[in-house]
Parts: structure tokens; C-alpha cells; sequence
């Protein structure tokens, strides 16, 4: 099984997800990275950063052994968030200039009040086997079970068994109430009040094979989850129900857009779709180089995509996609447009800021 960046396959010793410190207490020893504080680096820019997220005017970059680092002058200059977790983290996403949410290793969700300077725990992979297990008694108690809730109840009693080895991989907040989270193994969380509770909802997936869930994204009531061996999952009611797509490709897909009109995936080998029928047909978006794509990222009615061979790519709302002109970059997982053009891009090398390209589209959202 592949994971999207490389610093993720360092660990399926990493993270589960799931509840607050309110309704469940870790049982993690203080050496824990789980509630180690990460530490201070002396060139946090250069660590190995895998996601961006715009918190207003600011660009936040998640990475490595819970570092996290800020720029409050487009990617120029960055500085070390305070963290109370060293665990390595996968994604990051502020709904709001103030609020945002990281996720990782260990099943952590890390949770900022103050536009990303400091962090908290939220949820853990302890807490999550262990609310996944009572959702799973609770759908079993008072009637005989069913093959999927069998099945479930078992999944469930491994998660606790298993300990919290189980990374979440992708996020999505629509707000500063309404999330949801996803990883390995098909393990899958939603938040309705902020990450002060969070409930299971692997069962309302289609994905028998527990395959892993990658990357998540939504608009409106239209939410998609991409993930191992072609998985495409679609949620036409805000993510209450789940209904597998088919599409030409059947390996990973690591990354996911929604633009205006469209959905767009890609993935291994630098396979990448488009629809403008929410998934009920598919054309393929011609790629210069057969790479694996690590990110997508909405530009209007446009991508800008980022592979794993240091590329960035843009293609239109049809035709095939262009590679952009850069220095040689090392291989990428995450990039931003700035309101300027100028593109922030994190991976291997940590981060780099691009001056902006001719005919770029310029991000008018990223300073809301």
C-alpha cells in the first residue's frame, strides 16, 4: 500500500484520530510523541514540510516531527509555531484566519486558536480506537448482527488492539464547526462542534477493503474522498452517506480539487481525471511526464498541481497540463498561490517561494 509522500511511509507507527481530551484521556506515556512538545529547530524553513494552508494573510506549513512554521510575508521569511505534539503531520487547513486544524501520525488532530502560532491535542489514536469500539457496540447492542456491523466490530476491537499506529491523512473544515478526517486504513472522523467531540464514520464508507482513504474535499453538500487503488467516494448530502464512483484509473490517488464546475484526482504515475458531472464521466488530463502528482490546488477554473519529481504543473479547465518554469526543486507535496502570483511550495527541501509565473492565475481567496 503507497502513501502520498514519503514521509508518510516512515510510519504506519504513526496516527489514529478521533476524540477530545474531554471525552477520553490517552493513556501515552509522557515520552510519547504523541504528547511530546516538537522542538525547536534552528531552520525551520528547511525542515521536511509536507502541506500549506492560507490562515488569512498568513501561509502556514505543516511537517516532520510536528514542526510547523509561519509566514507572515508571503513565504520570505518563516518562523516556529509552538506544538504540543512532536508527531509527524500530513495536513493542515484553516476555515477561518484564526482556526485551524492539523492532522498526522498517531491518529493526532492538533487544533489553533490563534491564526497557527500555537497548537493542542485534540484527538489521538488511543482516543479514536476506543470511539470507534463503543460506536461499533452501540450499532451491535439489542439485534442480531449483520455482516457489516460483524465486520465493523471486529475492525473496531483491532484498532484497540493495534494501538495507535494508524496515520490520518487529509482533512477538510467547511467551517469553523463542520469537519472531517480521514486516513489509513479507511479511518474516518466528523466534527460538528470544533473538534470538541468527534464521531466515527468509517461504517458509512464504501470501502470493504479498509483501503487508504488519501485526500478529501468538498463544496457545498458535495463531498469526495480519494484514496488506494481507484477509490473515489461522494457524499451528496454533507457526508452522512457515502457512494463509491468509478473511475478509469485503479491505483492511488493522492491528491483532490474542486474547482468551479469540476472535481479533478491524481495520482501514481501521474495519472490525473477531471469531471463536470460530479464523477459520472471522466477525461483524463495529459501529463508531460509519468510522475506521481502529490498535490492539486484550485485556481478559479483551473490546477496548479505539484509531483514528486519537483515539478509544477497548470493546466486549464480542459487541455492537458503545462510544466511550469523553476529552479530544479526537490520533490514536492503541497503549494499555494499567493494573491500577488508568487507560489510558496513545500517538500524534501522544506520551502521555496517562486516568483510569479506569466499567465499565472492569481489566487484572489487566499487573503479572506
Amino acid at each position: 500500500m503507497q502513501y502520498k509522500h514519503s514521509i508518510l511511509a516512515l510510519a504506519l507507527a504513526s496516527a489514529c484520530s478521533a476524540a477530545p481530551a474531554a471525552q477520553a484521556a490517552s493513556s501515552a506515556p509522557l515520552t510519547d510523541p504523541i504528547v511530546r512538545a516538537a522542538l525547536a529547530v534552528r531552520q525551520p524553513a528547511k525542515a521536511y514540510l509536507t502541506a500549506l494552508a492560507q490562515a488569512g494573510k498568513r501561509i502556514v506549513a505543516v511537517g516532520e516531527r510536528g514542526v510547523i512554521i509561519l509566514s507572515d510575508d508571503g513565504g520570505a521569511t518563516w518562523r516556529q509555531a509552538k506544538v504540543a505534539s512532536s508527531v509527524s503531520l500530513a495536513a493542515v487547513q484553516f476555515p477561518t484566519p484564526t482556526d485551524g486544524w492539523a492532522v498526522g501520525h498517531y491518529g493526532v488532530i492538533l487544533h489553533s486558536r490563534d491564526g497557527g502560532a500555537s497548537w493542542t491535542r485534540q484527538l489521538d489514536g488511543v482516543q479514536a480506537a476506543q470511539l470507534t469500539l463503543r460506536d461499533a457496540q452501540a450499532r451491535a447492542a439489542g439485534s442480531p448482527l449483520s455482516p457489516a456491523a460483524q465486520a465493523y466490530l471486529a475492525e473496531a476491537q483491532r484498532l484497540v488492539a493495534d494501538g495507535p499506529d494508524k496515520p490520518f491523512l487529509s482533512l477538510h473544515f467547511s467551517d469553523a464547526k463542520n469537519g472531517i478526517v480521514v486516513g489509513a486504513y479507511n479511518m474516518a472522523f466528523r466534527t460538528r462542534d470544533g473538534g470538541a467531540s468527534w464521531t466515527p464514520i468509517s461504517s458509512r464508507l464504501d470501502n470493504p477493503g479498509g483501503h487508504h482513504l488519501y485526500a478529501v474535499g468538498a463544496s457545498g453538500n458535495e463531498v469526495y474522498i480519494a484514496g488506494e487503488q481507484g477509490l473515489l467516494l461522494r457524499s451528496g448530502d454533507g457526508g452522512e452517506r457515502f457512494e463509491r464512483i468509478e473511475l478509469p484509473y485503479k491505483g492511488s490517488f493522492f491528491a483532490l480539487a474542486i474547482t468551479e464546475g469540476q472535481v479533478a484526482v491524481g495520482g501514481l504515475g501521474g495519472n490525473a481525471y477531471r469531471s463536470g458531472d460530479k464523477g459520472a464521466s471522466w477525461s483524463r488530463i495529459p501529463v508531460p511526464m509519468p510522475v506521481s502528482i502529490t498535490a492539486m490546488r484550485e485556481q478559479g477554473d483551473a490546477l496548479l498541481m505539484a509531483n514528486q519529481a519537483g515539478m509544477l504543473l497548470r493546466t486549464g479547465a480542459t487541455g492537458p497540463a503545462a510544466v511550469l518554469k523553476t529552479p530544479p526543486l526537490a520533490p514536492l507535496s503541497d503549494v499555494l498561490v499567493q494573491p500577488d502570483g508568487v507560489i510558496v511550495a513545500v517538500g524534501m527541501s522544506g520551502a521555496v517561494r517562486l516568483p510569479a509565473q506569466p499567465g499565472a492565475i492569481h489566487d484572489s481567496t487566499s487573503a479572506k
